[in-house]
């Protein structure tokens, strides 16, 4: 299995590293014909703005939502932003590749000065389990669609969230070596 992360802008070494420690093999992906030499892709944290940006520039937008279509995608942070259906209050002009159908508010939580670490209990498949979850700037999830699951829920708003073959997180696990949720998102059929 090889594993694309986006590295157009964000912290994609950090999911590479986790990747690694996995013994799964990972690309970085900056072009769209690289989308068909992978089996999964992760879009990380980041800055949305700048992300929708150069998705265009590249040419990935239409590949990453045929992509989304036909293979598992996991969104962290910006990701999430990414991937959702629709964001509150989107001054910026962020356009979502709406392949989950979630509204978000970009920096629900606050701005950088706000970030913080914190556990949350997710339900990865195996019974509830306890991550450390990063919130750096986070989107607040504000609205989830009927075939969305949430899987983890932090001051009472959904963080983690799964729609088929796509998952999202309004935090970051990939910051230290924890890779329960990353294994998570491997296991899931493509």
């Amino acid at each position: 299995m090889t594993v694309g992360v986006l590295a157009i802008q964000g912290d994609f070494e950090r999911h590479g590293h986790q990747l690694r420690l996995l013994g799964v093999e990972a690309a970085e992906i900056r072009l769209p014909g690289q989308l068909q030499e992978i089996d999964r892709l992760i879009i990380p944290g980041g800055e949305s703005t700048t992300i929708n940006i150069m998705i265009d520039r590249f040419g990935l937008r239409g590949p990453l939502l045929e992509f989304g279509r036909q293979k598992p995608i996991f969104g962290t942070c910006a990701g999430m932003i990414m991937l959702s259906n629709q964001i509150d209050n989107n001054i910026s002009g962020v356009r979502p590749l709406a392949l989950l159908d979630i509204t978000v508010d970009r920096n629900g939580y606050g701005r950088q000065v706000h970030s913080v670490d914190d556990k949350v209990v997710a339900d990865l498949g195996r019974g509830p389990t306890e991550l450390t979850a990063t919130f750096i700037r986070a989107p607040r999830v504000t609205r989830v669609g009927a075939e969305v699951t949430v899987l983890a829920t932090w001051r009472g708003d959904p963080v983690l969230v799964r729609q088929g073959r796509i998952l999202a997180a309004a935090f970051h696990t990939e910051l230290d070596d924890d890779t329960r949720l990353l294994e998570y998102f491997l296991s899931l059929a493509p």
